[in-house]
């Protein structure tokens, strides 16, 4: 201050036209904190542009007997070159100021961001876009967990802060959980990350990570300029009020920075990040699209190849001879033969050929009593039962409330439509003299044309509902057939082993 005394002539500030017109860059006008913050509410932007060519020196107003501190970020945001502080009282304003010279060999001086230098520039910075030419950061800070944080025992937690632009600053984003049974040796948390969506201009703004007893006693902190914060897992040493090493206690954190990215422009990002990931789920959306698109000439094609299937099952069945000379078709009248499923023939099979010694005429005998005694289950009887029952009974009361639905909407639309028409037919009657009968049929036109427009939507709308829902009622009864098949496949194989061991 003393070796600016030869270059700096203090004057006394009247208007920023007047600085402007004067244009002397060794004029220093000083501001108490209120007036300075007038300023800088009622024209930041001129306030800004007055700091590109003149000093500026903010002080702390006479009513603060106690010594305390105003908040500097408010100033340096606006590009005052000296921001005076009580250096008798290390609070929160104090800690910040220390902060701010730390990172450039504490030597004083800290550089303004070019766009606070260049003239054909113009800066707000109560901004909450994006500053032309500056890259506004994405960051994520995980608080994992404490170490050596205080030697006393009692519960400890962790609190985030972010300063910078009004945009950018958020007072105590994330506070963690109290340690638990007061363990501040090893303390763990472990907890969801805070996000700072949007951090406008990174190059003014700092990251504070605090730890503090139960009590609200505090422990140490931390202040890192956005600009300087490495991405990954780290270990952050605590610092007392004063700025001042602690030699154990450490937070160990997880962090990440990216650039920033607007939701518009998210899904490009990512498909450009992962496009293995991206072609997938397009084709993903495409499946559940065409799910709901599907005409009835696809379903139509759909049976007709489960049923050609089906006949060449049948074919390929009959043509395969069982053992012993038997096949698919033998057994007694009136029942199906177990042979029809791949699974209960292979059993057959090996029922037939436990004892190779025997008779043929014993061995056909045991596989009819076999036949006789495990009947095999039918698609009509698993129809049958009382679960496939429920489910249906249930499906149809679904589908007859969907169409009650869309009918009580139809016949409200036609209750307002014939309202709508009521009304203009009197309209056209009262005015006879101003409304020709073309006008008339015309206006009774257009109401009929949009009754029937949105006629038509309502339609649609049911028509693709309903289509929906009948999908979805015969995927849940296909899910509930195979159900009932496998259990009950279950029980023949088990029937069918006790009786092999017999």
């Amino acid at each position: 201050m003393s070796t600016l005394v030869n270059y700096v002539q203090p004057t006394k500030f009247n208007s920023f036209e007047a600085s402007k017109k004067a244009a002397r860059c060794y004029h220093m006008s000083s501001f108490v904190e209120t007036k300075a913050l007038e300023h800088l509410t009622k024209s930041p932007v001129e306030f800004v542009e007055y700091n590109k060519s003149q000093l500026s020196r903010i002080y702390p107003k006479g009513t603060r007997v106690d010594s305390s501190n105003f908040m500097p970020q408010l100033f340096w945001n606006a590009g005052c070159q000296l921001v005076a502080l009580n250096y008798q009282t290390i609070d929160l304003s104090m800690q910040l100021n220390l902060f701010m010279f730390e990172y450039n060999g504490q030597s004083g001086y800290r550089l303004k961001p070019e766009f606070m230098r260049r003239p054909d520039k113009h800066f707000d910075p109560f901004t909450e876009n994006t500053v032309d030419g500056i890259v506004a950061n994405t960051l994520s800070v995980k608080v994992i967990s404490g170490q050596f944080l205080t030697e006393r025992k009692v519960g400890v937690y962790v609190e985030v802060e972010m300063f910078g632009l009004p945009a950018d600053t958020r007072r105590k984003a994330l506070k963690t959980k109290t340690s638990q049974n007061n363990n501040a040796i090893n303390p763990v948390w472990d907890e969801e990350p805070i996000v700072f969506k949007k951090v406008i201009l990174p190059t003014l703004a700092c990251l504070r990570i605090a730890a503090f007893e139960e009590g609200g006693k505090f422990i140490g902190h931390r202040i890192i300029p956005v600009s300087a914060i490495r991405p990954g897992y780290r270990y952050i040493g605590l610092r007392n009020e004063k700025n001042q090493c602690l030699i154990l206690p450490a937070v160990f954190v997880y962090i990440e920075v990216k650039d920033y990215v607007p939701d518009t422009f998210a899904d490009v990002i990512e498909a450009l990040s992962n496009p293995i990931r991206y072609v997938n789920l397009l084709e993903q959306r495409s499946k559940q699209l065409a799910a709901l698109t599907l005409d009835d000439v696809e379903e139509e094609m759909q049976a007709e190849d489960e049923t050609e299937n089906g006949a060449e099952r049948k074919n390929d069945l009959k043509q395969v001879p069982l053992e012993n000379g038997l096949s698919p078709t033998s057994g007694p009248a009136g029942h199906t033969p177990i042979a029809t499923t791949p699974k209960a023939s292979a059993a057959n099979q090996q029922a037939a050929a436990t004892d190779v010694s025997k008779p043929a005429a014993k061995t056909e005998d045991l596989v009819l009593s076999v036949l006789i005694d495990i009947p095999a289950c039918t698609l009509e009887s698993l129809q049958q039962s009382k679960v496939y029952q429920k489910e249906q009974r249930r499906q149809f009361k679904e589908l007859k409330e969907l169409v009650r639905r869309h009918q009580k909407k139809t016949s409200e639309l036609l209750r307002e439509f014939s309202n709508k028409y009521k009304k203009a037919a009197r309209q056209c009657s009262k005015s006879r003299g101003l409304c020709s009968e073309s006008e008339k049929d015309e206006r009774l036109q257009q109401l009929k044309d949009e009754q029937q427009q949105q006629l038509l939507t309502l339609r649609q709308e049911q028509y693709y509902s309903q289509k929906y829902l009948q999908r979805e009622h015969i995927k849940m009864l296909t899910e509930r057939l195979t159900t009932l098949a496998e259990e009950s496949h279950n029980a023949q194989m088990k029937k069918l082993k006790d009786i092999c061991d017999k």
